[in-house]
């Protein structure tokens, strides 16, 4: 029997948990950038992008956005109040600065010490770096959202990153399509899990070893 993984918009739902009120979040291109349309009120978080955007609100869902208002993957946005733009200078200051409290990112390998590798596919020999590296180093926390396993159903979660680094022992927490894993100095530790999915089903789309949380329990929105 196929079991169903975790959609995009439930990783997202997920992350979104995670952030803390009124703390100051950086999102990446891919799954990361859901995760604005999923913070309800009356929680603030301060969504920012390295293009110059600070207090930003969810994905515009009308027919005619304000096309000079997009998001770090190119994605249109609502104009909310308190919403302030400034330099790409700038944004990368706050960045290196150690200002924000959150990074979330999508990622190709994350390795079991929290190795990060996101820029760049070997196999097809291009990539681009952007922000990730100063995100990587500067965020107070790194949370990867991303997909298990790639194309071809290898695991995304090695032992050792075989793909360029973005960083070193950056990864804090990795949600994916299949478990909740908080990375620590003992290895991975599963923490959830998504429905109808055991320890070991997801242990055998994982290259290192996993240790189950002492209070391991079924995915929570």
């Amino acid at each position: 029997m196929i079991k169903s993984r975790l959609t995009r918009d439930i990783m997202a739902m997920r992350v979104a948990k995670e952030l803390v009120n009124k703390s100051y979040v950086n999102l990446g291109i891919g799954i990361p950038t859901l995760v604005s349309d999923f913070v309800s009120s009356p929680r603030s978080i301060i969504f920012q992008s390295e293009n110059g955007l600070l207090n930003y609100g969810p994905l515009a869902n009308h027919l005619n956005p304000d096309v000079d208002l997009v998001n770090a993957g190119g994605q249109f946005l609502e104009n909310v109040p308190g919403m302030s733009f400034f330099s790409s200078d700038e944004a990368f200051a706050m960045i290196r600065g150690g200002h924000i409290d959150v990074s979330v990112m999508g990622a190709m390998q994350v390795s079991e010490k929290g190795d990060l590798a996101n820029w760049m596919l070997p196999k097809r020999g291009v990539g681009n770096i952007g922000g990730a590296m100063d995100l990587a180093v500067g965020a107070k926390q790194v949370i990867v959202a991303m997909e298990h396993t790639d194309k071809e159903n290898n695991p995304k979660l090695v032992t050792t990153c075989s793909f360029p680094l973005t960083g070193k022992d950056c990864v804090h927490l990795v949600i994916t399509d299949l478990a909740v894993i908080e990375v620590t100095s003992r290895g991975l530790l599963v923490k959830e899990l998504a429905p109808d999915w055991t320890l070991q089903d997801v242990q055998d789309l994982t290259e290192p070893c996993l240790i189950p949380s002492a209070d391991l329990k079924p995915l929570e929105l």
